[in-house]
């Protein structure tokens, strides 16, 4: 039990990141820099705390992967930021949310995994769903920064479904370190790429946007994937797919009641669609008719 609340509780942190980035008057690329800073500082003591330490020949053995994944992770917040600067919080969710659909269509490519009919079937629902979300709303130049932030957002979708991809191929290593060294590197890949895109007006940061900056360091990345990793180790993979689901609705949530962003019903019928369907794709348990194994698609097998 301690462990699914561990984990619920990571969940609900990273849903509630959309609310605070809206707050920090910085670029995404400042942003990403600083979260990746701060959380690598607070995963030190953390790690020194716990008396964690790196092999650093598993390292030299993972370097490559270690380095693509951290480039990704990077990648993917500064488009996920920028989703959030430009849509509501339920749009730059439910575009994110897109990036388990993008690693069941690459999984055959990248992990030469089978895919059943049921994933095909789910891959087709959530490609609806997208469009729903997508294709809603009339022209003017609000729908406009809309679509620019979704797109942002299904851009954040590919880095985070290629981060999930590569830390499939790094071997041996505890999963919080592998973390702490993805969050490091990321950070010291964004310092030159800040500096030569942004100056130095990451420099003279707003007195209001500090606690913020601290919040999201601290909060939604070090005590976030502290509890992510802590809750994760005890659990069974269905339970951590099936709780994963609290990131997305508790922004939904956020967006419809704290910052009464609206959805169209279109919209909301168009998420539930994305959703469900990735849902019922990572449900072991959930398993189609007969008949619809039998139809002549890719795969008949799991």
């Amino acid at each position: 039990m301690k462990s699914k609340i561990q984990f619920l509780l990571s969940m609900i942190i990273f849903g509630t990141i959309g609310v605070f980035v809206r707050y920090i008057d910085l670029s995404s690329s400042e942003i990403a820099l600083l979260r990746g800073l701060i959380g690598s500082l607070f995963l030190t003591t953390v790690m020194f705390m716990m008396r964690k330490k790196i092999s650093w020949a598993l390292v030299k053995v993972n370097a490559l992967v270690l380095l693509l994944s951290s480039i990704a992770l990077g990648g993917n917040w500064i488009f996920l930021f920028q989703a959030y600067k430009h849509t509501t919080i339920s749009n730059a969710a439910l575009s994110y949310y897109f990036a388990p659909v993008i690693v069941l269509i690459l999984s055959p490519i990248v992990l030469k995994e089978k895919l059943s009919a049921k994933k095909i079937i789910c891959i087709g629902v959530a490609m609806l769903g997208m469009l729903f979300i997508v294709g809603n709303g009339g022209v003017s130049a609000s729908r406009l920064d809309d679509l620019i932030g979704i797109g942002y957002g299904l851009m954040a979708a590919v880095f985070y479904a290629s981060l999930m991809l590569l830390n499939k191929f790094i071997k041996n290593m505890d999963g919080l370190i592998t973390t702490f060294l993805q969050l490091g590197t990321a950070t010291i890949l964004l310092m030159p790429y800040v500096f030569f895109t942004e100056g130095f007006g990451i420099l003279e940061v707003s007195s209001s946007s500090i606690p913020f900056i601290l919040i999201l360091g601290i909060v939604h990345t070090g005590i976030g994937f502290l509890l992510f990793f802590s809750g994760m180790q005890k659990l069974k993979g269905q339970s951590i797919a099936a709780l994963s689901y609290a990131d997305p609705i508790a922004s939904l949530l956020i967006s419809a009641i704290i910052l009464q962003e609206q959805m169209t019903f279109v919209q909301m019928l168009g998420g539930a669609l994305l959703l469900g369907s990735t849902f019922i794709s990572e449900n072991k348990s959930m398993k189609f008719p007969k008949r619809f194994k039998k139809a002549k698609l890719l795969n008949k097998t799991e």
